[in-house]
């Protein structure tokens, strides 16, 4: 236990000293996540002159949550990965006694760490512009929201490292994960609340996963009613099915690999 703590800590320390160094990136990646705030003015003047299911203030509620959820959930190991394979930098890795996919889930929590400062400057500057929209959560909600979002994060990387794996065949594994990310972005959420979906839509996409990556967090903080029972089961549902699935490319994969003179 006390080495795997060690392990972890000098990971954790190492990539974010890393992303410190790149401070003014990291302003641009807080920034290039502000779609939903973009989005949240649409959605209010439509509210406004149509017949919608939810209030102008909590739609503007709503979008600041897909924000929050879409800073602490953004993933790119597929495009570190597939790096790391094409360039053969994956070869010194499976030499330490330690799987690599630790070191993407170490820079990924320390670039949350890193980014925290800048998401809650953001946070403050939309709440000077839009005071009406200012709401205190709960305690309860507010510890079931971040367990939520971590849940979330990991169903997230899962998915997007297990598409990574394909690099192992094919030199373009991002493309599936860009082809994933049409769905991702018009059935997670996070282009308009599930709430304004037809019923018979709605119900078919609570069936995948992409509810579970944004709107299920972000209803949570917000106060929208919905099933924690059914999203916490469908999350780890979900997980487990990534999981078994990323080790079995993962066994398949190292096999090929090594086939190739790596």
């Amino acid at each position: 236990m006390n080495r795997v703590i060690r392990t972890a800590t000098t990971l954790l320390t190492v990539y974010y000293a890393y992303m410190l160094e790149y401070r003014a990136e990291l302003i641009l990646w807080a920034l290039s996540g502000s779609l939903p705030l973009i989005l949240m003015g649409v959605w209010i003047q439509a509210a406004q002159g149509g017949r919608f299911g939810l209030e102008p203030e909590e739609l503007v509620r709503y979008f600041l949550a897909v924000f929050l959820v879409r800073q602490f959930t953004v993933v790119w190991v597929v495009w570190e990965f597939e790096k790391e394979v094409v360039q053969g930098k994956l070869s010194p890795r499976l030499l330490q006694p330690l799987d690599p996919v630790w070191h993407h889930v170490a820079a990924h929590l320390s670039e949350r760490l890193a980014r925290l400062p800048f998401a809650i400057a953001l946070v403050t500057l939309f709440f000077f512009l839009y005071p009406q929209a200012f709401w205190l959560p709960s305690i309860k909600t507010l510890l079931l929201f971040l367990l939520v979002t971590g849940l979330a994060f990991a169903l997230r990387f899962l998915i997007q490292y297990t598409f990574a794996l394909f690099a192992f065949w094919t030199e373009r594994a991002s493309a599936i994960e860009q082809f994933w990310l049409l769905f991702y972005l018009f059935l997670s959420g996070l282009i308009a609340p599930l709430e304004l979906f037809p019923a018979p839509v709605r119900e078919v996409v609570l069936w995948t996963p992409f509810p579970y990556l944004v709107h299920f967090p972000a209803a949570i903080l917000v106060g929208l009613e919905v099933d924690v029972v059914r999203g916490l089961l469908s999350i780890l549902g979900w997980g487990a099915l990534f999981f078994v699935w990323n080790r079995w490319l993962w066994r398949r994969g190292l096999k090929h690999y090594s086939g190739m003179g790596a």
